[in-house]
């Protein structure tokens, strides 16, 4: 009995001790352990990371959204902007892993001199049509690496069973328009778009399918929106998602255009959380969140 108990925990040793192979956005990197040191310049990253209760050591602290504003504390260290990273501050952390995304892409090999490096960026093409795959994808990823994979699967489980429940409620709701307030101009979002897997992947009815060429890729009006008169409007505030203090797409849409609207006499002009959809953009608690704000809309 002793033999197969020794044998047993010599087992789960090695196992503890493998090296961790992830695949990701530029390709793979491994890891010896599960790293105890992260550096992350992927708010998405930090909000799965916090939803798992795993600790990073450095982030870019300027650019944290209000429900992670604890990750503003002394004991983390801020590592530069979103897209220009302090490599100095970050090497002198020593992390065991940094993490960059669709925003820091673009330095990500000169991060992965520093130290093992893995990329999640979450992108939509031809060859990968969905943002909920990809999403899932790269949430797996990151679980792998910090030895979290059965939370990840749990929560995308979670996630899944709300995007089905919104997808049945989408099939009676009728149509939608998704609008982006900045600066006072207003610019549409259709099907295939940044923000499109509302209607390509919740199934909510786009008002326009095409929402490029109705708008010639333009700013619209407020003539445009009630030319369309969309069922439901999602309102998201790129003022407020970049600082919640000029949140300002109230006060743009108010108007008597808008008002003539079915989506404003309805009751169905939908602000959405800003700044998960314009900041945080994928990230297992932010996600969970979009999802449940068009569900709610819809019911």
């Amino acid at each position: 009995m002793r033999s197969i108990i020794a044998g047993a925990a010599l087992l789960t040793a090695a196992f503890a001790n493998a090296d961790i192979t992830v695949e990701h956005y530029k390709g793979t990197t491994t890891l010896a352990q599960v790293p105890e040191k992260i550096v992350t310049f992927d708010i998405a990253s930090l909000d799965t990371l916090d939803f798992l209760g795993v600790q990073v050591v450095g982030l870019p602290q300027d650019f944290v959204p209000s429900h992670l504003s604890h990750y503003e504390g002394d004991e983390y260290t801020s590592v530069g902007s979103l897209f220009e990273p302090n490599y100095e501050v970050v090497a002198s952390l020593q992390p065991d892993l940094i993490i960059t995304a669709n925003r820091s892409l673009r330095v990500h090999d000169d991060l992965a001199k520093i130290a093992p490096a893995i990329d999640l960026t979450v992108w939509v093409d031809e060859e990968n049509p969905s943002f909920l795959g990809q999403f899932g994808k790269m949430s797996r990823a990151l679980g792998q690496a910090v030895g979290k994979e059965a939370a990840v699967d749990q929560q995308l489980e979670v996630i899944q069973s709300k995007v089905e429940a919104t997808r049945a409620l989408a099939d009676d709701a009728g149509n939608a328009l998704i609008v982006l307030t900045n600066g006072g101009k207003v610019n549409a979002y259709g099907p295939g778009s940044r923000f499109g897997w509302i209607h390509d992947e919740l199934n909510v009815k786009p008002v326009i399918e095409d929402v490029e060429a109705a708008s010639h890729g333009d700013p619209i009006s407020f003539e445009f929106i009630l030319e369309h008169n969309p069922d439901y409007l999602f309102v998201l505030d790129r003022d407020g998602a970049i600082n919640p203090d000029n949140a300002a797409a109230k006060a743009t849409l108010d108007n008597d255009l808008i008002k003539a609207t079915k989506a404003y006499q309805n009751g169905n002009i939908v602000y959405l959380n800003s700044t998960n959809w314009y900041i945080v953009m994928n990230g297992l608690g932010a996600v969970e969140q979009m999802v449940d704000e068009i569900h709610s809309a819809l019911e």
